[in-house]
């Protein structure tokens, strides 16, 4: 249940007639009722907002009563899905008595009267999620007690800033939003609201306001046409997901059929396949229809469509007569994945590192770290411009990757098409790589030193039970792990004597499990954001090795691979989020485990059932966990108490 609280201390305007001739507070407090709340009480003061807050079980609205805004953008803030808590941020020049914010990666980092390099003004209305309503009560009673001029509200959300509140900033495009202080605001905001036309702005809004180059010109530029017509014919986001799903399987089907009428064909529906993944995002955004199922199924659908396509090309080049077809795809669907742990734990490092007073960062500055942060942030404000293009795209985002498979599939081949995307791909990760470190070290932020380190390294029992190597960095052992079986893999590939391996897989997986050695050790280097991504690559090169000098089909190896992505994948998706692991995870053996049940079943010389009955069980594994997470947990917890009838207590 949603409660908006309409604050009317320090808002001299909520008292002023609207057009409609009811009050400004009276005409806000209907607004929060139609975006969405489930009940709407005004609050004469904050020491009334926090006995309200105090009761609440929901998110909470809280919104000054002084706000002009289209009712869109009071749903956008209601149901924005980038966080529980969330601020409205405008450009509108900073006055007096009013809170200046300051952003970073979509953050309030700061907030107050004047914060250095502030890049907007509070709009006076924020959500604030369950988990924040203690700081948000808090926060109201120490703003109380405080004699600031101005508005409560803004003494309020200074006062939660001040807290540490982790708030996301939610900014107003193409609608109109505005606070007002007199009769002459109030009438100049009502015409700008006037002079928009809300259901086209809505359509744009949901395209996102900075994509990809490829993404940007050559499908959101008609995608929204398509946006509305779902819309209107009912289609939700679930179902286009599906569809999508569904044309990708079908290039994939058609990129190993072969045959240049079958290669262009799949490309086209590989295209269009792109266009509806991009639909789905943007149809939630016009509906305002989120949920966690429908972000959850996007990111695991966007990767099993990615890695299908592998699998046509692999076996559509290995029909045309190339050997190593399906190594290829492998190499390509294990290189994307290690890419995007990467991706997700930079991201994570970066997000934490803007929270954080810069004192504290990189000791205090200098440096070519510093440098480099300073003009990736200039390059990212020029946006339009060559450089901006160049950054974006020199990082082979999903967009480019899907046309560049497209473009060389129709053209050249299936081979052709793997070859690129492992170059670019490649050159990709070396570029982000290093740079990354770079600024990393320059940050000195700790990620893993405040989670649960075991669940970002998907260690099992046997992980847990190893000493810890303390000279030797987490980090460190990790990598040096990765390297016995990388280099079996290189020695099977190279000799073709898998048989005459068979006995190095124990000397490999031994090699492994040193990685198990820093599992207890403290995650808090400048780097240790990549242990995870370290450990996939290891345990995915364990794998394939041992497949390889076992004699495995290659189409198995790719299966087993492509399950036990679909695992990390939920497993990050979930802990990126600060979610509970998944409800099974603790069955999922660990990297370690899996790893050895490989190596036995190599040295027996079945590692073909070993892949095959390891891979079903993990990928039933799955199945059932995402049954039970979006199924049946969340059907128990809407399942009402039974109350017992009649009273008394026991005995």
């Amino acid at each position: 249940m949603t409660l908006a609280i309409v604050l009317a201390a320090g808002a001299p305007a909520a008292g002023l007639p609207t057009g409609t001739g009811e009050t400004l507070a009276d005409r806000l407090a209907a607004q929060w009722r139609r975006a969405g709340a489930d009940e709407v009480r005004a609050a004469a003061d904050l020491d009334e907002l926090a006995a309200l807050v105090d009761v609440a079980t929901g998110p909470v609205i809280v919104s000054g009563a002084d706000l002009v805004a289209h009712t869109d953008v009071l749903k956008h803030l209601a149901t924005s899905p980038v966080g529980p808590t969330v601020a409205l941020v405008l450009t509108d020049p900073p006055v007096p008595g009013r809170t200046a914010v300051r952003e970073e990666r979509g953050q309030v980092v700061e907030a107050g009267p004047e914060p250095a390099d502030a890049t907007g003004v509070f709009g006076g209305a924020l959500r604030v999620g369950a988990e924040d309503l203690p700081a948000l009560a808090a926060a109201a009673r120490a703003a109380a007690g405080r004699a600031a001029a101005g508005s409560a509200v803004d003494g309020l959300f200074a006062a939660l800033t001040a807290l540490g509140t982790l708030t996301f900033a939610h900014r107003v495009r193409l609608l109109v939003a505005h606070r007002v202080g007199d009769a002459a605001g109030l009438h100049a905001a009502e015409a700008a609201l006037a002079g928009v036309d809300e259901d086209k702005a809505e359509l744009r809004l949901s395209v996102k306001e900075r994509d990809d180059f490829f993404t940007t010109y050559f499908v959101s530029t008609w995608s929204p046409y398509v946006t509305k017509a779902a819309a209107r014919i009912g289609l939700g986001p679930t179902a286009v997901t599906m569809l999508s799903v569904l044309f990708a399987v079908a290039a994939a089907v058609l990129f190993g059929v072969g045959g240049r009428p079958a290669l262009i064909t799949g490309a086209v529906l590989l295209y269009l396949g792109f266009v509806l993944d991009c639909v789905d995002g943007q149809l939630a955004r016009y509906t305002r229809h989120f949920s966690a199922w429908g972000g959850w199924l996007d990111t695991m659908a966007d990767r099993a469509k990615e890695y299908v396509v592998y699998a046509g090309l692999g076996y559509g080049a290995t029909q045309a007569g190339f050997r190593y077809g399906w190594a290829l795809a492998i190499a390509a669907m294990t290189l994307q994945t290690v890419r995007h742990m990467t991706d997700t734990w930079y991201g994570v490092l970066h997000d934490e590192a803007a929270r954080r007073p810069k004192t504290s960062v990189g000791g205090g500055g200098g440096g070519i770290g510093d440098r480099l942060n300073a003009a990736s942030t200039r390059v990212q404000a020029d946006t339009g411009s060559v450089s901006y293009w160049l950054k974006r795209t020199v990082v082979f985002p999903i967009g480019e990757r899907w046309a560049l498979i497209a473009l060389t599939v129709a053209l050249f081949s299936p081979l052709v098409s793997l070859v690129a995307v492992l170059v670019w791909g490649t050159l990709a990760f070396a570029y982000t790589g290093a740079l990354r470190t770079l600024r990393a070290r320059w940050m000195w932020v700790p990620v893993l030193d405040t989670v649960d380190a075991t669940l970002h390294r998907d260690d099992g029992p046997l992980a847990a039970r190893l000493p810890v190597l303390r000279p030797m960095g987490p980090l460190t052992l990790a990598v040096l792990a990765a390297l016995g079986p990388a280099a079996l893999l290189v020695t099977a590939l190279l000799t073709g004597d898998g048989d005459g391996l068979r006995w190095w897989v124990p000397v490999a997986l031994l090699v492994l499990l040193v990685a198990g050695l820093g599992a207890g050790a403290a995650h808090n280097g400048p780097l240790d954001w990549l242990v995870p991504a370290a450990l996939r690559a290891g345990e995915y090169l364990f794998a394939i090795a041992a497949g390889v000098v076992g004699g495995a089909p290659p189409w198995l190896i790719f299966g087993y691979v492509l399950v036990l992505t679909l695992h990390h994948y939920d497993l990050t998706a979930r802990l990126e989020k600060r979610q509970a692991a998944p409800p099974l995870h603790r069955w999922t053996l660990g990297w370690e485990g899996r790893s050895v049940l490989l190596a036995l079943a190599t040295i027996v010389g079945n590692v073909s059932i070993g892949l095959a009955t390891l891979g079903t069980y993990l990928l039933v594994g799955f199945v059932a966990s995402v049954v039970l997470a979006w199924v049946v947990l969340p059907a128990r917890a809407a399942r009402p108490t039974a109350v017992p009838v009649g009273g008394g207590s026991p005995g």
